[in-house]
C-alpha cells in the first residue's frame, strides 16, 4: 500500500475503505459473541436477566474513552488502534467460555470494551478520508463490516460449542491475531491525522459546534435504543425462554444481524437519493410495527419479520454517523468519538433496562415496550441539520 501525501482526493478509494471495514467485521464478531452466549453463562452461573444483561454494559462501558481517543486521534496517528484490536477483542472474548468467575468475565469483557472503544473512535474517520465526497457511501461500508461481524458472530459462537465445547472455544482467538498479522502489513501507510491545514480547535469549542447536532441525534437514539437492546443483545434468550434450541436462537440473531447488513449498505445511497429525514422516518414508523407482528407469531414465520426488523432497525445508524461527520469536517475523529460514546452509554442503559423490566415482568412484554417508546422519536428527525457533504483533502492509497 502506497500514500501520496496533500494530494486531494475526492474519488470513493474502495480498496482501502474495505480493508478498514474487514477489521470492523472481524472485531465485531468477537464482540457479537457474547449475546449467544449469554444465555449458556446465565445458566452457568445461575443469574437474574439483570446481571447477564450487565455483563454488555460492562463490555460497553469503555465507549465513555471514545471522545478521548478520537481527540488524541486528530493530533497522533493512532492507525495501530485499527490493526491489533481484532486481535486484542478476539483473544478476551475467546476466553469468556472457560472465565471461573463472574468477576473474571467482567474483567475480560473490559478489556474488549477497551479495545472495541479505540477501534470505534478511529476506524470512521479513516474510512471517512477514504470515501472522498462520497461520504455516506464510506459509512455505509463501514456499517457494513460492522454488522456483518455481529451477523457471523452468534453462528460461529453456537456452532463452536456444538464442535469444541465450551473448553475448545479458545481456540477462537487464532482469527482474530492472524487478521491483525495481515492488517498490520496493508495499513502500515494510513494515518488518522488530518491532510488539511485547519486551525487546532478546542475541545470546548468543538462540542459547542456540535451541540445543534448531537442534542437532536441523542434524544433519536435514546428512542430507538430499548428495540435495538431487545433484539441485539436478549432475542437468544428471548428465544430459548419460549423453547428454542440454542442453535436455532444463535441462528435468529444471525439472521437479524445479517438483514441489518443490508440496511446499513442501502441506507447511505438511499438516504443520498431520498433524503435522510425520509429513510430515518421509513425506519422508526416500520420498526415497531414488524417487532409486535413478530411477538405475535411464532416459528417459522418469525424468519421474514426478524429479516425486515433488522433492515428497518439498522437502517438509521449510518446515516446518523454520517450526519456528526458532515457537520465536523476539521475535529471528524473527536465528533466521532463523541456520538460513539453516546450511542453506547445509551446502548448500556437500554441493556441494563431491558434486562430489569424482564426480571420484573417477562421479555415479551419488556419486548412490546419498546415498541412502543421508538415512535416517539418521530419529531425528533424534523430538528436534524440539512445535509452538508463537502468534499475533502485526503490521502490517495493504493490497494
Amino acid at each position: 500500500m502506497n500514500t501520496e501525501n496533500t494530494i486531494e482526493q475526492r474519488d470513493f478509494q474502495a480498496g482501502g475503505v474495505a480493508l478498514v471495514s474487514s477489521a470492523h467485521a472481524v472485531h465485531d464478531t468477537y464482540t457479537a459473541y457474547l449475546p449467544a452466549l449469554l444465555p449458556v453463562l446465565i445458566e452457568k452461573f445461575s443469574l437474574t436477566n439483570t446481571l447477564g444483561g450487565l455483563l454488555s454494559v460492562f463490555l460497553q462501558l469503555p465507549s465513555l474513552l471514545q471522545p478521548v481517543i478520537g481527540r488524541i486521534a486528530d493530533r497522533k496517528n493512532l492507525r495501530l488502534f485499527i490493526i491489533f484490536t481484532p486481535a486484542i477483542t478476539g483473544i478476551a472474548m475467546s476466553l469468556l467460555s472457560v472465565a471461573p468467575t463472574y468477576g473474571f468475565l467482567v474483567l475480560l469483557l473490559m478489556i474488549a470494551g477497551i479495545s472495541s472503544a479505540s477501534l470505534h473512535s478511529v476506524g470512521p474517520v479513516l474510512g471517512s478520508s477514504l470515501s472522498g465526497s462520497k461520504l455516506r457511501r464510506g459509512m455505509s461500508f463501514w456499517m457494513v463490516g460492522g454488522e456483518l461481524g455481529r451477523s457471523l458472530g452468534p453462528i460461529v459462537m453456537v456452532t463452536a460449542i456444538g464442535h469444541l465445547t465450551l473448553d475448545g472455544l479458545p481456540w477462537l482467538m487464532i482469527a482474530g491475531i492472524l487478521i491483525s498479522i495481515f492488517l498490520y502489513g496493508k495499513l502500515n501507510s494510513l494515518t488518522t491525522i488530518s491532510t488539511e491545514k485547519v486551525a487546532e480547535v478546542q475541545w470546548k469549542t468543538a462540542l459547542l459546534k456540535m451541540r445543534k447536532v448531537m442534542i437532536p441525534i441523542t434524544l433519536a437514539i435514546f428512542a430507538r435504543a430499548l428495540m435495538h437492546a431487545a433484539l441485539g443483545t436478549y432475542l437468544p434468550t428471548f428465544l430459548t425462554n419460549n423453547g428454542a434450541s440454542l442453535w436455532v436462537a444463535g441462528a435468529s440473531l444471525t439472521i437479524f444481524q445479517a438483514a441489518g447488513v443490508a440496511g446499513a449498505f442501502l441506507a447511505g445511497a438511499l438516504s443520498d437519493r431520498f433524503g435522510r429525514r425520509r429513510m430515518l422516518l421509513i425506519s422508526y414508523i416500520g420498526s415497531p410495527i414488524l417487532m409486535l407482528l413478530f411477538l405475535r407469531t411464532s416459528s417459522i414465520w418469525q424468519i421474514p419479520l426478524l429479516i425486515l426488523l433488522g433492515f428497518f432497525v439498522v437502517s438509521s445508524v449510518p446515516v446518523f454517523m454520517a450526519i456528526v461527520l458532515e457537520n465536523a469536517p476539521d475535529n471528524r475523529a473527536f465528533a466521532n468519538g463523541v456520538y460513539m460514546a453516546v450511542s453506547f452509554i445509551i446502548s448500556s442503559l437500554s441493556i441494563l433496562i431491558v434486562g430489569m423490566l424482564s426480571d420484573f415482568i417477562d421479555l415479551r412484554f419488556t419486548f412490546m415496550i419498546s415498541a412502543g417508546l421508538l415512535p416517539l422519536g418521530i419529531p425528533i428527525i424534523f430538528l436534524l441539520p440539512k445535509s452538508n457533504v463537502k468534499g475533502s483533502n485526503v490521502e490517495k492509497v493504493e490497494v
